[in-house]
């Protein structure tokens, strides 16, 4: 399977596209204007304790109060270790104790544990979503390449997906003889066949920025940020950019070189799969990342059967609907349903993945009478959900033909990072917001410029409020743009326009 990364960077914002065999797995965005705080660490102050929710708020400097459960005072101990690419502290956390028996602590209640006003280091583990705010947690991990470390366990836990059991004791055996008398570690898979100098460097690194960290607690009142994680481009390196990775394309120069010298410190020999790509046409274009992306925002998804799903959202789940649509089958109209259903189960999981689905999901599977056919899809569910990192828990197909779902969200679904509430319909639907038109709108200027050298002026004319959008936060990102393309840009509001509509016509300079 071929297994790409591709980091379409600006100064406004950036994409990352995982693909395999050419096809979009997944999308990453963050915006300059508004960056992510998933995995950053805080020095936080309890605002509120809530001994019925066995919960309590917690000020760590942003605009809501961020969120603490009891459960994420102390490591989880049942949990089976199946993060590969542990990137959220929740996800350490569920790693914690992978293997082995220990004692489970006695569960001191939130009240005893913590007082209103009291000071205290946490990470966030979800990003605020909506009108929630931030989840955070005391079980702090910190990534690095090859190793989580995690200050809170004193366990060291092996990546299920390193099968070999010599490879596991021997990764296990330097990572104990090199560990701190606290703290404890989560070998993930591109740990495997390193040497135990490579390993030892892992190590040192993160026992050395755990340090800065906790002196700087020391130092500070609460609320004060303590450790700002990578930004996306170094995190899509450390966590996603594996040896099963065929290429990783970049369009940014300076990315590049951060690229090629953060690789060269933790995998030098992955350095020759790192491309800079320095073609007219858009990267997204060129691998047909675009049109994927805006597929995925579409409602409806077709089956290469005919069939088709349906994906409606609302503020409490996520509805899925299978239909055999235009497909009618060859044999029975029982085979035809359970081809079908067996097609939209893999499609379903993709699709999640894709659109980074989460909370709870029905799924509304075309009905089937034989429970061995019942069993076939339920069992293409399950295989095809562990392919996908995020945690999710699966039940069985009820009698009406439903199966429930839940599906660990830590981030804005794509839906929620790219659109906002239609404004014609009060809000019962969803078009693309301001922003994202805008950033369109800057992208399409770039990629006018590039096509057409000879131009010397882009016109764009938008609806007023991504005028207003774009004049008011990327003011400095058009004036670079005229510097660096060398051509003059006139922004337009045009109030025949809607919202998600643009004009973008050039000038050719005077012979």
């Amino acid at each position: 399977m071929a297994r790409e990364i591709l980091i379409n960077s600006a100064a406004y914002e950036t994409r990352v596209a995982l693909l395999e065999n050419r096809r979009l797995i997944e999308i990453f965005i963050e915006r300059a204007r508004d960056r992510g705080v998933a995995g950053n660490i805080y020095k936080g102050r309890v605002t509120r304790v809530l001994p019925g929710m066995q919960a309590a708020f917690v000020d760590i400097g942003l605009e809501k109060a961020a969120f603490l459960h009891g459960s994420d005072l102390y490591a989880d101990l049942g949990d089976e270790f199946a993060a590969e690419d542990v990137a959220t502290p929740s996800e350490a956390t569920d790693a914690a104790a992978a293997e082995g028996e220990k004692p489970t602590p006695r569960r001191v209640p939130i009240e005893e544990r913590l007082k209103k006003g009291q000071e205290i280091v946490v990470q966030v583990a979800k990003q605020p979503i909506g009108s929630k705010g931030a989840r955070i947690t005391m079980l702090v991990s910190l990534p690095g390449r090859h190793l989580v470390f995690t200050p809170s366990s004193h366990h060291i836990g092996v990546s299920r997906r390193i099968e070999d059991e010599a490879e596991q004791a021997r990764l296990k055996e330097i990572v104990e003889a090199e560990r701190p008398p606290e703290g404890g570690f989560i070998i993930r898979t591109a740990c495997e066949g390193l040497s135990k100098r490579e390993i030892q460097g892992d190590i040192r690194f993160l026992m050395k920025l755990w340090s800065r960290i906790l002196r700087k607690a020391e130092q500070v009142g609460a609320p004060a940020l303590l450790h700002y994680d990578m930004d996306l481009v170094l995190r899509t390196v450390r966590d996603l950019f594996t040896v099963d990775t065929q290429r990783l394309i970049v369009d940014d120069a300076r990315d590049h070189e951060r690229i090629l010298e953060f690789v060269d410190t933790v995998m030098p020999r992955l350095k020759p799969r790192i491309e800079l790509y320095e073609e007219a046409e858009p990267l997204f274009d060129r691998y047909a990342v675009e049109t994927q992306i805006a597929k995925a925002l579409e409602r409806k998804v077709w089956l290469k059967s005919g069939g088709y799903i349906v994906i409606d959202h609302t503020e409490a789940l996520t509805v899925v609907d299978v239909n055999t649509g235009r497909f009618v089958g060859k044999k029975s109209q029982e085979e035809t349903v359970l081809q079908t259903n067996l097609e939209a189960a893999k499609t379903i999981v993709a699709q999640l993945r894709l659109r980074n689905i989460g909370g709870l999901i029905v799924i509304d599977f075309i009905d089937m009478e034989d429970k061995a056919s019942q069993r076939e899809v339920f069992e293409a569910l399950s295989d095809a959900l562990k392919k996908d990192k995020a945690r999710s828990k699966l039940l069985r197909i009820s009698e009406l033909g439903l199966i429930e779902m839940t599906r660990k969200r830590t981030r804005e679904s794509l839906m929620q990072l790219l659109c906002g509430p239609c404004p014609a319909c009060e809000g019962k639907a969803y078009v693309k917001a301001t922003a994202t038109i805008a950033y369109e709108v800057l992208r399409r200027i770039r990629r006018e410029a590039a096509l057409n050298p000879t131009l010397a002026q882009i016109t764009v004319q938008v609806h007023p409020e991504v005028a207003e959008f774009l004049q008011r936060h990327e003011e400095r990102t058009l004036q670079g743009m005229e510097s660096t393309l060398g051509k003059k840009i006139v922004l337009k509001a045009a109030a025949d326009l809607s919202v998600t509509r643009y004009e973008i016509t050039g000038v050719e300079a005077a012979a």
